[in-house]
């Protein structure tokens, strides 16, 4: 497994990270622990996790997949800050500094670990200056209860704001073949800083597996609704032709194409075992100038039907404006 370092100082950690949202989403997952012990075994050090994943199940089901010894080989990726109510549903955004601590807090103990490897607020909260945030997680850095700080989803301006109170290690953005807005100012500004990036949605939410049947509209997705999920399913099918040629997949060749760039580690989210060794194979493929270009010949830059998020859910993105 290839392994690139976070930030200028933060952790080594390998290309591929886990997601670890879907072993929790809805009904829990019953092979999450075997999902995460195969990461693990594959060479997967990075394990990306967030408080309310499951309510704090999806830290519990980390706890339960480490071994002896293997708190030391992994560095874990912890989130906090999205308020839910007991039905689940989204109510709104917590990142002042007294719930940063608090939220901490219980996560360790859910973890069953004395620190978390980064910790970050899942969102801009737009009623707390990023400063504030980055300010209190600066001090359990200090206190030894994190180690790195990082960031998700924010825009440039607010990046250069937070680094300029404690250096960011990392921002985690959706980016992929079919979500390529990072490259039109983040991207740039993350690479100036020495901020890394770890990407999740490098699947395309599931589309860019390949397999996807489209069995059904997907709410909070526009890209999964109607025409678009037409025309965006057509997009894949170009892209097959590109990574037939290769001899791989097309999970495999959109994996690739994410870890093309040196800053960037890619998250992917399965709650499936036997997805593992896919998404680790594409760890060893570098694509050609030729390749790189029939894929953008394949899905040129905004050629995917519909936008990323429902519009309530693209108004939280920082990273939007």
């Amino acid at each position: 497994m290839e392994m690139r370092r976070l930030g200028s100082g933060g952790p080594l950690v390998s290309a591929i990270g886990l997601g670890c949202e879907r072993m929790s989403a809805g009904e829990p997952a019953p092979g999450g622990v075997a999902t995460i012990r195969a990461a693990i075994d594959a060479g997967v050090t990075l394990l990306d996790t967030a408080d309310f994943y499951g309510a704090g199940h999806n830290e519990e089901l980390i706890r339960r997949a480490l071994r002896d010894g293997d708190r030391d080989r992994v560095v874990i990726s912890d989130k906090f800050g999205a308020q839910r109510d007991p039905a689940g549903r989204f109510i709104g955004l917590d990142a002042r500094p007294a719930h940063a601590k608090s939220a901490l807090a219980y996560s360790l103990h859910r973890l069953g670990t004395d620190h978390v490897d980064i910790y970050r607020p899942a969102r801009l909260d737009p009623a707390v200056p990023i400063e504030e945030t980055v300010g209190a997680i600066a001090e359990l850095v200090q206190a030894g209860w994190v180690r790195h700080i990082g960031l998700s989803e924010v825009g440039a301006e607010t990046l250069r704001r937070a680094h300029a109170v404690h250096p960011i290690v990392d921002l985690q953005i959706e980016y992929s073949i079919f979500s390529r807005g990072p490259e039109r100012a983040i991207l740039d500004t993350c690479r100036e800083l020495g901020v890394s990036v770890t990407a999740y949605g490098v699947l395309g939410h599931g589309m860019l597996t390949g397999a996807y049947a489209g069995g059904g509209e997907v709410g909070h997705l526009p890209r999964f609704h109607g025409a678009n999920l037409t025309a965006n399913l057509a997009l894949v099918e170009r892209l097959r032709a590109v990574a037939e040629a290769r001899g791989v997949t097309v999970a495999r060749l959109a994996i690739a194409w994410v870890l093309r760039r040196s800053e960037v580690v890619a998250l992917v989210g399965t709650s499936r075992p036997e997805r593992i060794a896919d998404a680790v194979a594409a760890a060893g493929i570098v694509l050609t100038d030729a390749e790189l270009a029939a894929i953008d010949e394949a899905v040129p830059d905004g050629a995917v039907a519909g936008g990323r998020y429902a519009t309530p859910l693209l108004a939280l993105l920082d990273s939007e404006r």
